[in-house]
């Protein structure tokens, strides 16, 4: 008996039927992770990355540049301490330190009663006064139909001359009386317009656009426009000072005022802020000198105002040399704005609300500066320690001090 031939398909390997695996949670985890990326960054690109910034200086010898160092204190040319026209006890204060006022806010309120009252008899003495030439005219438009009534009684022969002379007479003197009258309601109403100007010094109000900065009287004091014996009378209620009129103070010793001319391009730095180069120039010189001192006054204002800039500040100014070349090959930028990117040293600057990327040459250091040769201007805004993720182009926006 012949085996039967075992055919190809017995010998094949009989594998047990299994689950075969499963992609699609994979893939799905994959895409979402996708999707919160690209939202991530589409926010970041929309809202902006928020970074720090410092403004690229020009990098000069400070010998060559300075011709005269100097220290003065920032103060106000439009600033007054403001006080009432009259005598009186403060009822109100409406203001406090640090306020931001307009010309023509009421700052505070007098005690007015008496001159209230003052004003109300003014009034009804004005009101008296308009009754009674009310009356007078009546009077008078009465006395003058009967002189033209006597008048012609007297041309018919029918009224005595004596009549007609009695009904002249009492026309004129109505007349007079009415003229004196209308004299009387002119004072009157003078005499309610006096008073009620009374009541308007009862309230202080601010004489140009400011910041209080001082608040020198509480309700109960009693306020004067001029000094009073015994220290119990306050001279002013506050301080107001208009913050866009600041500029910098120096006494200069007349030796060294033939290096300061106006115009001249001038370096300030605030004793509280040692980092922070100001631009300025020299608005005057006051053609005068200290004799005592020996110094002459000299006049600095900033070329842009900032918030930071407080009246009374102390500072330093550094005079520039006249004439001197605005422009520098060599800046100046904080060491933590230079990143090194593949294998190149670069600097994202802020143009336009976005960071750009630009490949620097860093020539050497200066202090905590790094000193570029090339890649960015002087005045640019340089990002301080950009992102990791920061990229060319994306929307960024600067952190406020």
């Amino acid at each position: 008996m012949s085996l039967e031939e075992p055919s190809l398909d017995n010998l094949r390997i009989q594998r047990r039927a299994g689950r075969e695996p499963r992609l699609w949670p994979v893939l799905a985890g994959i895409a979402v992770v996708v999707v919160l990326g690209a939202a991530f960054w589409w926010r970041s690109r929309s809202e902006g990355v928020e970074v720090r910034t410092a403004v690229a200086r020009e990098a000069g010898s400070d010998t060559e540049r300075t011709v005269l160092n100097a220290s003065g204190y920032v103060t106000a040319r439009r600033q007054a301490t403001v006080s009432s026209k009259v005598t009186g006890k403060v009822t109100e204060v409406l203001f406090e330190e640090g306020l931001k006022v307009k010309e023509g806010q009421v700052l505070a309120r007098l005690d007015d009663s008496n001159v209230k009252t003052s004003l109300e008899v003014a009034q009804a003495q004005w009101a008296s006064a308009k009754a009674a030439l009310a009356e007078t005219e009546a009077q008078l438009t009465n006395a003058s139909l009967e002189l033209r009534r006597t008048t012609e009684l007297a041309r018919q022969r029918i009224a005595s001359a004596s009549d007609l002379d009695l009904a002249e007479a009492n026309a004129r003197a109505l007349q007079a009386h009415l003229a004196w009258e209308k004299l009387q309601a002119v004072v009157a109403k003078r005499q309610v317009a006096l008073w009620q100007q009374q009541m308007d010094d009862m309230i202080i109000r601010a004489p140009f656009d400011g910041v209080i900065t001082t608040k020198d009287a509480q309700p109960g004091e009693m306020i004067s426009p001029v000094s009073a014996g015994g220290g119990y009378t306050r001279t002013g209620i506050g301080t107001i000072v208009d913050m866009n009129s600041l500029e910098i103070e120096i006494d200069v010793n007349e030796s060294y005022i033939n290096r300061v001319e106006p115009g001249q391009a001038v370096e300030a730095t605030l004793d509280a802020y040692p980092d922070w180069k100001i631009p300025c120039k020299v608005i005057a010189i006051i053609p005068t000198a200290d004799r005592q001192k020996s110094t002459v006054k000299v006049r600095v204002g900033f070329d842009k105002l900032d918030p930071r800039i407080l009246p009374e500040m102390s500072v330093k100014v550094a005079f520039q040399e006249a004439g001197q070349s605005v422009a520098r090959r060599a800046v100046l930028i904080p060491n933590d704005a230079v990143r090194s990117q593949d294998g190149q040293d670069v600097v994202f600057v802020v143009r336009n609300g976005r960071a750009e990327r630009r490949a620097v040459t860093v020539s050497g250091t200066q202090g905590g500066d790094a000193l570029l040769s090339a890649g960015v201007a002087a005045g640019e805004q340089a990002i301080i320690q950009p992102p990791a993720g920061l990229a060319d182009g994306a929307v960024v926006k600067e952190r406020k001090p």
